[in-house]
């Protein structure tokens, strides 16, 4: 499918939130169930641990989005790196928990509430800072599943199934968007569910 323009602050950024979450679940889904629960050193997190800490903030910074503060009251942040869940089933749900936040305080909102002023720990932030702020914040954990599941995956199977352009395909990947085959904005910023 070719590229289509956007000049769509909010189409992109839901896009790229998407982008980040099927990153994530991509590969969590190659690990092993084992794998999730593992820290590569004592200062490490497991995934299971990042995918808490995810869910506690994305709960935080989305749920009453436009009208409470991003820091609620009853968060513990400190209780996010203790304690993870214990099953696949039980992480993925929460995983699932934390976007179900994002996508339901992002998708009915307009261009036009991006100027609006949200705060987070009380300091103002417009709709757009609050937002920058979280997919950055999102990429960062979400790189280091990505690094933890495919050091623990291979590790574990020696096989690993690239979330991106594999080694030695970047010229066929160059040549099928080149040729209108393919998009990368279209696979990388959809703002559709996927």
């Amino acid at each position: 499918m070719p590229h289509q323009l956007s000049t769509s602050y909010l189409q992109d950024s839901i896009g790229l939130f998407r982008y980040y979450k099927k990153l994530g679940d991509r590969a969590m889904a190659q690990c092993p169930d084992e794998a999730l629960f593992l820290t590569l050193d004592p200062e490490s997190n497991s995934i299971a641990i990042l995918v808490k800490h995810m869910s506690g903030n994305m709960r935080s910074r989305w749920l009453n989005f436009l009208t409470t503060d991003g820091e609620k009251p009853d968060r513990n942040r400190d209780t996010e790196f203790e304690t993870p869940a214990s099953t696949r089933a039980e992480l993925t749900a929460q995983w699932e928990r934390g976007w179900n936040y994002v996508f339901d305080a992002l998708e009915p909102l307009t261009e036009a509430d991006l100027p609006r002023t949200v705060t987070i720990r009380t300091e103002p932030h417009s709709v757009m800072q609050a937002i920058n702020r979280q997919v950055a914040h999102y990429a960062h954990h979400v790189g280091q599943i990505l690094f933890l599941a495919k050091h623990l995956t291979f590790t574990k199977t020696g096989k690993w199934e690239s979330l991106s352009v594999p080694r030695g395909k970047s010229a066929d990947m160059n040549a099928k968007v080149a040729a209108g085959k393919f998009s990368q904005q279209e696979t990388l910023f959809s703002s559709k569910k996927a």
